[in-house]
C-alpha cells in the first residue's frame, strides 16, 4: 500500500501540477496575443478541475 501512495505524491502530483500549469501559461500566451478563448472558459488557472475537458479528457480516454 506504501508504494501506490508514494508513486502518487513522488509522481502523479508533480505530472498534474505541470500540466495544469503547461496549460494556463498557453492560455496566459493566447491572451498576450489577442485570443481571449481560454480567458473566456475561464481556462487560465492552476486549478487543475477547470482545465477537465468531458470530451477529451473523459469520454475519448474512456472509448479508447
Amino acid at each position: 500500500m506504501e508504494s501506490i501512495i508514494q508513486t502518487i505524491t513522488v509522481i502523479a502530483l508533480p505530472v498534474v501540477f505541470a500540466i495544469t500549469l503547461h496549460e494556463a501559461a498557453h492560455g496566459y500566451a493566447a491572451r498576450y496575443f489577442g485570443d481571449p478563448t481560454a480567458y473566456l472558459a475561464g481556462r487560465i488557472s492552476l486549478n487543475p478541475l477547470r482545465h477537465i475537458d468531458p470530451i477529451g479528457t473523459v469520454a475519448v480516454p474512456l472509448f479508447l
